[in-house]
């Protein structure tokens, strides 16, 4: 899916570059000898820096075969985030872009810990909290943003897992979407 940037300045895209959004789960060829990584890296998407915590938390946190992933904001790859609220600051697809950069910032977090994605099997359960205006109803469309990303790396059996999208008033420091996620560890 293509985008032109002016739609994205407040992204920091630069204007009239066409911003393309990462492959669609179709589009990529399904195989199981392709290990997670080797998966990300045929998207060609690059990987913001491991955001530090802004509070008194882990930004993950392993108990028996589960990583608990806390709720992550989007953070662009120069280490700012992206802010707004969808439906007054920006629109759906900027929003879907948004929760794409976050599935993106918990890779991150995922690889500064174990310094790779195949330490992962599967997604359990995902979290999306939308910044949003009180008429918007799209949440899951945004939040797909984040989910598509992860069936790309990990497959439709355990790329998808259980899912909550969810409209917020707010979120910490006007973010557009914070998601947090349970993952299960591989063997």
């Amino acid at each position: 899916m293509e985008y032109t940037s002016h739609m994205y300045l407040n992204l920091g895209f630069e204007p009239d570059k066409k911003v393309t959004v990462g492959p669609q789960p179709d589009e990529i060829p399904e195989t199981t000898l392709m290990t997670p990584d080797e998966k990300f890296a045929q998207l060609g998407l690059t990987l913001p820096p491991a955001p530090k915590p802004m509070g008194v938390y882990k930004p993950c946190l392993i108990v028996d075969r589960f990583v608990y992933v806390s709720g992550h904001g989007p953070v662009k790859n120069d280490g700012s985030r992206i802010i707004g609220r969808i439906g007054a600051d920006m629109n759906i697809d900027e929003g879907k872009l948004a929760a794409q950069q976050v599935g993106l910032t918990i890779l991150a977090t995922l690889k500064a810990k174990f310094g790779t994605l195949n330490k992962i099997k599967r997604v359990i359960k995902t979290l999306g909290m939308v910044n949003a205006t009180a008429d918007f109803e799209r949440h899951p469309f945004v939040i797909n943003g984040c989910s598509e990303l992860f069936v790309a790396i990990w497959g439709e059996d355990n790329g998808v897992g259980v899912r909550s999208a969810v409209g917020m008033g707010t979120l910490p420091e006007n973010i557009p979407v914070e998601i947090e996620v349970m993952f299960e560890l591989a063997d």
